[in-house]
């Protein structure tokens, strides 16, 4: 059994270019591109990378997401909360549940990790 999968970059691999679920414009028209790397043998977890260009979002989540941001910045303001700014370097996690928008500031890149089940 294999414990331990590194993961390898996206060259030669076709992302998915459609908006992920929940996801909605509001604002300019960001497009997106979500590469999965690799999903658990029990399908509970998928970990991947994920592009968006300048825009909007009211994002909807039904799982929890753990993220490592590598390149731009975002504000993401839960709806009826304070909006929280990320950028390239920081870490932070968004749980199942969350409804809100992804203002894209900057074009990002980052790494992500969904826990599925």
């Amino acid at each position: 059994m294999q414990n331990v999968t590194k993961l390898g970059g996206t060259t030669g691999i076709a992302p998915d270019t459609a908006d992920m679920d929940g996801w909605v414009k509001t604002a300019g028209n960001p497009s997106m591109k979500t590469w999965a790397l690799h999903t658990s043998a029990d399908g509970s977890m998928l970990a991947g990378v994920w592009e968006c260009t300048v825009g909007s979002y009211h994002a909807t989540y039904t799982a929890y997401e753990f993220v490592y941001l590598l390149e731009g910045r975002i504000t993401i303001t839960p709806d009826g909360g304070k909006p929280v700014t990320v950028k390239a370097g920081d870490a932070f996690v968004v749980e199942a549940g969350f409804k809100g928008t992804w203002k894209i500031e900057e074009n990002v890149r980052k790494y992500f990790d969904f826990r599925l089940k």
